[in-house]
């Protein structure tokens, strides 16, 4: 690869990797916010190589051509290169001007969900294994935490209230659809699924953030893991996407 194409490369990832992590919480769509420190980090010293690299070489076209360079002249003194190696352009623009939405709908539906882990045993004292909700008003949770009570949950602390749950659509078979997230434990590429069935309501577009209100919809046996997270939807509320996709809070 010419000398040039690896210093505009370096320059270009490093900023764009600055452009996602300190210009913009875009790199949210990609890590964890605790990442972003490694993120600048990484930016800074890609445009640190690429620039030590074109002070050296004398960046961009006037560097001498060693004695038995290979590859053919254009005419002008230049070593030339293949044309293809520009192609590898196309990822760093696309980092710094097209940079992708989060991970919806699609991969929500082709993996499963990931079923809630069973919560460690209950006091001595009786305690029950989860907290109660509020004795009135809507209580905000997390798809996690809905789903590990509407599976795991022998006490019933569901039963008789409303809850709300935030997240994007995700179609089902036969009509079915989801409330969804997606949560990572360092960046994407090991982003597991929460996903809860909707029922009462006819589903919005893919990928839309809704907030949906309503019910615990009792499947299988509590205790047992046969049960699985579903919900008489009450209000179906569209809502922006939050600025960190993957915490679900609620």
């Amino acid at each position: 690869m010419k000398r040039n194409v690896q210093v505009l490369l370096l320059l270009f990832l490093g900023v764009g990797l600055l452009h996602i992590s300190l210009l913009t919480d875009l790199y949210l769509r990609y890590v964890r916010p605790g990442l972003r420190p490694a993120l600048i980090a990484s930016g800074v010293l890609l445009i640190a190589l690429g620039a030590v690299s074109a002070a050296r070489d004398g960046f961009p076209f006037n560097r001498p051509r060693a004695e038995g360079d290979q590859g053919h002249d254009d005419g002008h003194g230049h070593a030339g290169g293949p044309k293809v190696a520009w192609l590898l352009y196309v990822p760093a623009l696309t980092i710094l001007f097209l940079a992708p939405p989060a991970l919806g709908s699609y991969t929500a539906s082709r993996d499963e969900a990931e079923a809630p882990k069973a919560p460690s045993s209950a006091s001595s004292s009786g305690e029950s294994l989860f907290p109660a909700l509020p004795d009135t008003g809507v209580a905000p949770m997390s798809l996690n935490d809905f789903s590990a009570r509407a599976v795991w949950d022998t006490d019933g602390t569901l039963e008789g209230h409303t809850v709300r749950l935030t997240g994007f659509v995700t179609p089902g078979r036969h009509g079915a659809w989801y409330v969804s997230r997606l949560v990572i434990s360092c960046c994407a590429a090991d982003a597991q699924v929460r996903k809860v069935r909707v029922h009462g309501a006819p589903a919005p577009p893919a990928d839309t953030w809704v907030a949906v209100t309503g019910t615990w919809h009792p499947t299988g046996k509590a205790g047992t893991g046969n049960a699985s997270p579903a919900l008489d939807a009450t209000a179906v509320r569209r809502v922006p996407e939050p600025k960190d996709p993957y915490h679900d809070m609620g």
